[in-house]
């Protein structure tokens, strides 16, 4: 089997600041090492400095592909892959193909080159990355056609910031060694401007820190290190559900903020034994503060909440810890420390601040859930009957002569009851039996022998005996059951919370798989499945550590169905938990069904969009295309037949019903093929000033209609394609046109508006409904007309994609008293 290659992946803030030249660099530093080295696709740009690397390296011929009349090259894949060089330098990994080259995307090719064992050198700029395309237009102002899957860039094995500041960069820009001498000023003016390249370099370098921060998280998990390593600021705030958990989450927030881009976590444990009396609306509320403030919400099971608090920060390698001061009073710490002093203790090098509030050292008068029966109760209870036996007989002793036998039992009784309810059944059976000994010894006749003189005597000690222990049992059983709903209720707490982000995460797969890893404190947690059991084990979602590729992997398997199972890896799993993480497991197994449901609904969606598309073209342009050259044909026929004889009227009339008819299908060919280009990104803009005074009369007199047209003398020029704007006003025309009633044609008007033009065509037809205003700009599409006779129902989409082509936009809204008013608004063109 072949090792699958490296990938190295320069990455740039902006164009010009060098990353392919630190890529040929380090082609040539191998090639002097004596690795074998080709250059598969390098994009010099004519920059001497660049082609200069080139010299020395083999490069492997581009593959020329002819597209619309004209030769493009692009990287010849299966030349590389015939030559199997043992690294190969491919530029410009967003690149979009030629259609015909192969693969759509270069990153495509490229990761063919790496599955055939060739390592591989590229180069991409933090603007052709998808998760960062909308930010980068919103500082530059410049849409990114050309784009590559964060994925693709985060798999690579190394990635290399290749950096230089902005004053730089336009010191390098203005000596001519990015662009053309033509090109400077405007690139200087426009998107190399030093605010524009501040931004592009600060969402390189946090992008990148990531990726390393990524890269920290794994070594540290593959060398079992829990140790908290100080590489990035991460605060955690811990939430009991207390009224003071705003001000811990405000706080923890300052404290994020005094470094830049730290991380803000907030974390709550519930605690196993039900003891925790977490209010959850509060808690609702501070996780909305901390998402609010740019954090995360997280929720543990723990019974020790110091232990649980820990092994939290340690594992999302947490440097600082926020806590609050405790709310109970000093007796009560008397007797337990607390959860912040004990935190503190036990923090190692995690810096914990505890955070004074106005609930601290305020008692809270609050019902508490009735808990299990612990170690310190029940010797509590033991100490209340070594005690209080003695000291019970010495009173009893002394009241002897007023007391009778019946009062000595009812005594000893209370007794028992209260060593039950303080320590459950063994303090009370203790006390039980002893007590039934010294009423025995020192109050039954005979006394001071271990004899009963009475029969009665006898069944009142019996009945002591028996409802001393009945009392201690029933206590107990209640206080176990109490132990278990709590149990429950922590679990069921657990659940709602998982099933929150679940529902709130985009993937819900990966975040109950996350979820479940982070609340049990494991490692890796990985769901496999397999097509039957002589199959080989797959994994189907994994999140944490280095995934397990078989159950074996794993230190605890919780089996789902017959060919699906969930794999954990980091502790055994306890009992106590392992009925909840089979909930856990079964949810797991639903999302799976769901997430294959979904992509297979999403391949059968994208084929149905595209078989509606086709069977609307077939149905529209079969007739389009029929009708004008029916027409067509007819007519020239007509004037061939040597059978009749026309006059010049009647051949007059032949020739323009011909050319009519032609025009008519040249129109449709053209839309047709401008829609294509517009789809590819391949249309072809040449934008100038244009005057509307001439592009308006000129768009009606292509369609010989009478309109009118309203254009002020002091309008400016706008900046457009003058072809491609004579087709956005003739689409539009030939709509309103269509639509008009009789009498009252379409109108036309301009006016300026904060440095761009409108231009209003307007007619009074039937209109459209608002809900209909986006529809009618959709390919073939009529709004259920059904006379294809008038069009295919692709002029008003060709229109629209044209003028965002040209930055400009098309807007449909009503016109007053009826109609539709198509705004067409396009950026006005600069002065010189």
């Amino acid at each position: 089997m072949t090792t699958r290659g490296t990938l190295r992946v320069y990455l740039g803030a902006a164009p010009g600041v060098g990353k392919t030249y630190k890529m040929l660099e380090e082609g040539r530093r191998r090639l002097d090492r004596g690795t074998d080295v080709v250059v598969g696709f390098v994009e010099t740009h004519d920059r001497p400095f660049t082609q200069a690397m080139l010299d020395g390296l083999e490069t492997v011929p581009r593959q020329t592909v002819r597209y619309r009349g004209s030769d493009f090259t692009e990287l010849d894949l299966d030349a590389v892959l015939a030559r199997r060089p043992e690294v190969a330098l491919v530029d410009e990994l967003a690149h979009t193909n030629i259609p015909g080259a192969g693969h759509a995307k270069r990153w495509q090719d490229v990761d063919v080159i790496l599955d055939a064992g060739i390592d591989v050198l590229t180069t991409v700029n933090i603007q052709h990355l998808e998760s960062l395309n909308d930010v980068v237009q919103s500082i530059t102002g410049v849409p990114q056609r050309e784009t590559v899957p964060d994925a693709v860039v985060r798999r690579a094995e190394q990635i290399e910031l290749v950096d230089m500041t902005p004053e730089a960069l336009r010191r390098r820009m203005a000596h001519g060694n990015i662009y053309k001498p033509d090109k400077i000023d405007a690139a200087l003016g426009n998107y190399f401007r030093v605010g524009n390249l501040t931004a592009l370099r600060e969402l390189a370098l946090l992008w990148l820190a990531d990726k390393v921060d990524e890269q920290l998280d794994r070594y540290r998990a593959d060398h079992g290190i829990d140790k908290t390593w100080e590489a990035r600021e991460r605060v955690v705030v811990a939430l009991t559900g207390g009224p003071e958990g705003d001000t811990l989450v405000r706080r923890a927030a300052r404290v994020a903020a005094r470094t830049k881009g730290a991380d803000l976590l907030a974390v709550h444990v519930v605690r196993g034994d039900g003891l925790a009396g977490a209010d959850p609306v509060n808690l609702t509320r501070q996780r909305l503060l901390v998402e609010t403030l740019g954090g995360t919400y997280h929720q543990v099971l723990g019974s020790d909440v110091p232990h649980a608090l820990l092994d939290f920060a340690r594992g999302v390698n947490a440097t600082q810890l926020v806590l609050g001061a405790s709310r109970r009073g000093r007796f009560a710490q008397i007797f337990s420390p607390g959860v912040g002093v004990t935190t503190t203790a036990r923090s190692g090098s995690i810096d914990v601040h505890l955070v004074s509030h106005e609930q601290a050292r305020r008692f809270a008068f609050r019902a508490r859930r009735p808990g299990g029966l612990g170690l310190r109760r029940r010797l509590a209870g033991l100490a209340l009957a070594v005690a209080g036996l003695p000291l019970l007989t010495v009173v009893l002793d002394a009241l002897r002569p007023d007391v009778a036998l019946p009062s000595d039992i009812l005594a000893y009784l209370v007794l028992a009851v209260a060593a039950a309810l303080v320590g459950g059944l063994l303090p009370a059976l203790i006390c039980a039996i002893a007590g039934f000994l010294v009423l025995n010894w020192y109050f039954t006749p005979p006394v001071y022998r271990i004899t009963i003189a009475e029969r009665d005597n006898v069944f009142a000690l019996v009945a002591f005996v028996f409802v001393a222990v009945a009392v201690a049992t029933v206590v107990d059983g209640a206080a176990r059951r109490a132990r278990d709903a709590a149990r429950d209720a922590a679990e069921a707490q657990t659940l709602a919370t998982l099933a929150g982000s679940v529902l709130h995460g985009d993937n819900p797969l990966d975040a109950l798989l996350e979820r479940v890893r982070e609340s049990f404190g494991l490692t890796c947690v990985t769901l496999l499945e397999r097509r039957s059991e002589h199959h080989p084990w797959q994994i189907a979602a994994s999140v944490g550590g280095p995934p397990c590729a078989s159950p074996e992997e794993g230190e605890s398997e919780v089996p789902i169905e017959e060919n699906v199972s969930l794999v954990l890896r980091g502790h055994p799993l306890p009992a106590t938990a392992r009925r909840l993480v089979e909930a856990f497991a079964a949810h797991a197994a639903i999302a799976l069904r769901q997430q294959r449901l979904s992509e297979q609904a999403a391949e059968a969606g994208a084929l149905a969009e595209v078989d509606r598309l086709r069977t609307a073209l077939l149905s529209a342009v079969s007739h389009d295309l029929r009708t004008p050259l029916a027409a067509a044909k007819a007519a020239v026929g007509s004037l061939r037949s040597p059978d009749v004889h026309f006059s010049a009227e009647d051949q007059a009339e032949l020739l323009a019903t011909a050319e009519e008819s032609l025009d008519k299908l040249t129109r449709l060919v053209e839309n047709l093929l401008d829609m294509s280009r517009l789809q590819a990104g391949a249309l072809a803009l040449a934008l100038q000033p244009v005057d509307l005074a001439d592009a308006l009369p000129r768009a009606a007199d292509d369609l010989d209609a009478a309109v009118g047209i309203s254009v002020p003398e002091e309008l400016p020029e706008v900046s457009a394609d003058p072809t491609l704007l004579e087709r956005i006003l003739v689409n539009l025309l030939a709509n309103a046109l269509r639509y008009s009633p009789p009498g009252r044609p379409p109108a036309i008007g301009a006016s300026e508006h904060a440095g761009r033009v409108e231009i209003r065509i307007v007619d009074h037809g039937p209109g459209l409904p608002a809900g209909d205003h986006d529809r009618i700009f959709q390919p073939f599409q009529r709004l259920g007309d059904r006379d294809t006779a008038t069009g295919v129902g692709l002029g008003l989409a060709l229109s629209r994609g044209l003028a965002e082509a040209m930055g400009g936009t098309l807007v449909p809204e009503p016109t007053p008293g009826g109609g539709l008013t198509m705004t067409l608004t396009l950026p006005r063109a600069a002065t010189h």
